[in-house]
């Protein structure tokens, strides 16, 4: 999979999530006994088996201060008049309009109510209450924080689940784009993640999880995060307690999502019957409509992996389609198919050291051993002449770059069009005295760069009819000697860093 998520260093406990945080309350008057009397009336106050915090502010200009840095306040407690006889109102319109915070619950307090005549004030400001401060006894002040924070609870359960939805549905788009089964593992984990934990920030607390997949009747870790980041290929019963194991083999039997303990195993399997979890530590308890959009988000990472599966399968047939058409070509002219076969794995090789993307790779992997399919247009006694050609027989052979080019450029498939680029641009040379059309530098695709130093050491390292194999050390010396001329000075470099590793791939393949 791709590199994903960065997470904070591990913490051992995380108690500071939003259910278990104190409402904060914002008291704004420019009288200190107000907000003596205020915290002294709600000293004891609970909701929701939550207490209070106070923040205080005793000017607009403070209050606006104030809300900017807590915008998870829960309620306000605002006085009208202070520097000025609207001042409170202009706290009111800031909030709203300016830092667009319509959560925080605004109870409009007022010792001269002449001043903000109530019904204009609710009318033309975005206040949840208003009351004189005379009236405000202990039992109703009790009463109208009871009907705040209820209010703004039942917001932000809302706000949650609007954002679990945005999540879900921004989370399947992201996971329907990708194009490796490790890619999607790692998406599905992150994104599981985040859902799990909306009103939890991960630089809080640090969630320990893994992806997993079937394989030999067991599971085994496609990607994790925390303690189990370096686990990948690892059967989960080597890393996991019993206890866990039972969690999991549950959800496997029963086919469905398990939580207990904080755990949450995520159980999905798709059309071809592949069998996937994802397993997460650290979990809050869930309410039942959480658990409804994990079990949703689940049904679109099944369909997910359904896409991904069935492109898996149509890259392998592809693949499979042109390595016959390269072992095809190369069998016309006695070389065997291991010489596409070869190529292709340097060309992987070069191209991951070189920067390239995931699917940069996978599509030069496939494309690279039809390089040579011009040559199925070269007539025989040229292609297999043991001798030196003559000039008229080399410009012939020369021309399958072009003809590989006009066979294969007649699809429209991004692996077809990157193969035809191959085929025409590969016997170019980086200084622009090779053929057909004398490219140079970066003016050549860097597919056709890399296939051409592969395609060049595997045929000086193997026989062909019209030569022997040359030694290897002269091949090095040669292939040096080349760097900014025949070949990319850059993949010269990586080809020497990775040079064991393609001679494996060589001795493994020798014709």
């Amino acid at each position: 999979m791709t590199d994903l998520l960065d997470f904070a260093p591990e913490t051992l406990e995380c108690k500071d999530t939003l259910e278990e945080r104190p409402w904060k309350i914002i008291i704004v008057d420019d009288e200190k006994e107000v907000h003596r009397i205020t915290e002294m009336v709600l000293e004891d106050f609970l909701f929701n088996d939550k207490k209070l915090t106070f923040l205080h502010a005793y000017t607009a200009k403070e209050a606006k201060e104030l809300i900017g840095q807590h915008p998870d306040t829960a309620v306000m407690l605002l006085d009208v008049v202070m520097e000025e006889k609207n001042s409170g109102l202009q706290v009111v319109k800031y909030i709203r309009e300016e830092l667009n915070n319509p959560f925080v619950r605004i109870v409009l307090r007022t010792g001269h109510p002449g001043e903000a005549p109530e019904k204009k004030v609710i009318l033309d400001y975005d206040i949840n209450d208003y009351k004189e401060k005379t009236e405000l006894t202990s039992i109703k002040l009790f009463t109208t924080m009871i009907s705040a924070l209820r209010n703004y609870r039942d917001m932000m359960v809302i706000e949650k689940n609007r954002r679990a939805l945005e999540k879900i549905v921004h989370a399947s788009a992201t996971i329907f784009e990708l194009q490796s089964m490790k890619s999607f593992a790692a998406a599905a984990l992150s994104q599981m993640t985040a859902l799990l934990n909306l009103d939890n920030s991960l630089m809080l607390c640090h969630v320990n999880g893994f992806a997993a997949t079937v394989g030999n009747d067991d599971y085994y870790i496609v990607v994790g995060t925390g303690i189990y980041e370096k686990h990948t290929s690892i059967n989960i019963k080597d890393v996991v307690s019993s206890q866990v194991c039972d969690y999991i083999q549950k959800a496997i039997k029963e086919k469905k999502n398990i939580y207990g303990d904080g755990k949450y195993i995520a159980y999905f399997e798709n059309e071809v019957n592949t069998r996937n979890i994802i397993y997460l530590e650290n979990i809050k308890k869930l309410t039942e409509v959480e658990e409804s959009f994990v079990d949703l988000f689940c049904s679109n990472l099944s369909i997910a992996f359904d896409n991904l599966y069935l492109k898996k399968e149509l890259e392998d047939t592809q693949k499979e389609v042109v390595f016959t058409l390269g072992e095809l070509t190369e069998a016309r002219s006695y070389e065997t198919g291991n010489h596409v076969k070869r190529v292709s794995i340097y060309c992987k090789i070069l191209a991951n050291s070189y920067g390239l993307s995931d699917e940069e790779i996978n599509m030069l992997e496939i494309a690279a051993p039809m390089h040579d399919v011009g040559k199925v247009a070269i007539p025989d006694v040229i292609l297999n002449k043991p001798g030196k050609l003559t000039e008229e027989e080399y410009q012939l052979v020369k021309q399958h770059a072009a003809i590989g080019h006009d066979i294969l450029s007649k699809s429209n498939r991004e692996i077809m069009m990157a193969a035809a680029t191959i085929a025409l641009q590969h016997h170019e040379k980086y200084d622009g005295t090779g053929y057909p059309k004398g490219l140079r530098g970066e003016d050549i695709h860097i597919f056709a760069r890399i296939v051409g130093l592969a395609d060049v050491f595997d045929a000086l390292s193997n026989d062909r009819v019209y030569k022997r194999a040359w030694d290897m050390e002269t091949i090095l010396n040669y292939i040096e000697e080349e760097k900014g001329k025949h070949f990319d000075p850059k993949l010269v470099e990586i080809f020497f860093q990775q040079k064991e590793e393609i001679m494996a791939t060589w001795s493994r393949l020798r014709d």
